[in-house]
């Protein structure tokens, strides 16, 4: 059965310091396999990629990685993926992942999360896409850099019209869900795909 919909999730490839992390990255893999869904990410086995991708899996949904050879090369890659492109450079990656996505969703990371999200919303405000970019704002992780942003609104840098190509919460079903349907999808439970 093809997937419904696919989402680029972009995260940390460690877990945190906090347990919390780990359990959204599961909770995000186990709605998108439980609604039938397709989860595009990095392809890596580590932190909180490697346990969005398992949990995608246990669920049924589909695992699309994608990553440089140079990370493969250091072992960093997941193999348990239903596919996995092994590409030269982060910016095939990085246009591999936008194209096959539906929605981009950032979970707590480190700076190749921050530069994933941030590309995608620059790309989406020039108008080189029109799919829905969130921010799951687990345990306040992105309290600061949202607030960040509103003082570059604030300062004339920024305007309103940029802030609202962003979507953030802090549930992770309640703004899957939204994503999703804001992409053009109506999210169902496996049982009603079969």
């Amino acid at each position: 059965m093809s997937p419904a919909f696919s989402v680029a999730v972009y995260c940390g490839s460690r877990p945190g310091n906090s347990p919390v992390y780990q359990a959204v990255a599961q909770e995000v893999g186990h709605w998108i396999g439980h609604h039938g869904g397709q989860l595009v990410y990095g392809g890596g086995k580590a932190g909180l990629m490697g346990a969005v991708a398992q949990a995608t899996r246990e669920r049924g949904g589909r695992v699309v990685g994608v990553i440089p050879q140079s990370m493969v090369d250091k072992e960093w890659a997941n193999h348990d993926c239903d596919e996995l492109h092994i590409v030269q450079t982060m910016h095939e990656r990085k246009r591999m992942m936008a194209d096959r996505a539906d929605a981009f969703l950032a979970l707590p990371g480190g700076i190749g999360t921050f530069e994933e999200l941030f590309e995608v919303w620059t790309w989406r405000q020039l108008g080189y896409h029109d799919k829905p970019v969130g921010i799951l704002n687990t345990a306040g992780y992105y309290q600061d850099l949202l607030a960040f942003l509103d003082s570059s609104v604030r300062a004339g840098f920024m305007g309103q019209a940029q802030m609202a190509l962003i979507q953030s919460g802090s549930d992770a079903h309640s703004l899957l869900k939204d994503l999703v349907q804001a992409a053009g999808f109506a999210p169902k439970a496996r049982s009603e795909l079969l």
